[in-house]
């Protein structure tokens, strides 16, 4: 039984600490964060890495498609100053070296294969066979993807595992196809676009639903009351407060 938590720190926290990284996960368990979503993507030889962007120019100071460097080229590059002074200096972790520090502060994981184009498959098996070497807490791991292949696979090779079908701006008509094709336990939704109507059948469906990204108390409130489990938040602190707090 997956046991998820009402927030899900984003990208680690991303409102507070640069997205996927160690300190990300740090100052998500400092907050008493329960769990947090990362992304996970390859380098040019197989190392899976916590990464977002097709593109390194964003959040570090390299440029061009992550895809083409090696994991010695990546940890050339720093991936915090962009975010703040004070982060200045911090390096892409591997997976490896984020499963551990998850591990070691007691956090749940939504891991979201992000892959490269055309590597949908490869980046879902490479990271699912260290996840399977490292992690063996089934409630407290959640493996999502828009990828149907990465999902495809990951229910291949590791059938036990909870998945989460992402769904974006566009509610896809095949829905129901898609939940039949992939058997997810989650689907994560677009919180800006999805209705009460589409949340509702859903859970119709005996499914749980999360909604990303949801920054306001208030639109975190509305969900909700709606049915959705819970909210990934880059501020999971102001969320839980408007939600929790006595008036």
């Amino acid at each position: 039984m997956l046991k998820l938590p009402k927030i899900i720190g984003h990208r680690g926290v991303a409102a507070y600490a640069p997205e996927n990284t160690i300190e990300g996960i740090h100052t998500a368990a400092d907050m008493g964060i329960e769990w947090v979503e990362l992304d996970v993507k390859l380098s040019k030889d197989q190392i899976p890495i916590l990464f977002h962007d097709e593109a390194l120019d964003r959040t570090t100071n390299g440029s061009g498609p992550v895809a083409q460097k090696t994991l010695e080229e990546l940890r050339e590059l720093e991936c915090g100053s962009w975010f703040a002074d004070s982060f200045a200096g911090i390096k892409i972790p591997t997976l490896e070296e984020a499963l551990e520090v998850l591990l070691e502060r007691r956090l749940g994981l939504n891991l979201e294969i992000k892959p490269c184009p055309g590597r949908e498959r490869e980046t879902a098996e490479v990271a699912l066979d260290l996840l399977s070497q490292i992690w063996d807490d089934h409630d407290r791991l959640l493996v999502s993807s828009f990828s149907l292949i990465s999902l495809q696979t990951a229910q291949e090779l590791a059938q036990d595992w909870q998945r989460g079908l992402l769904i974006g701006e566009h509610w896809p008509e095949n829905w129901q196809e898609l939940i039949d094709f992939i058997e997810p336990s989650t689907i994560n939704v677009n919180a800006g676009t999805v209705t009460r109507e589409e949340v509702e059948a859903v859970i119709d469906q005996g499914l749980h639903v999360l909604a990303y990204t949801v920054n306001d108390p208030d639109e975190a409130r509305r969900l909700l009351r709606w049915g959705i489990d819970g909210v990934f938040s880059d501020a999971p602190d102001v969320v839980r407060e408007g939600l929790f707090s006595v008036h």
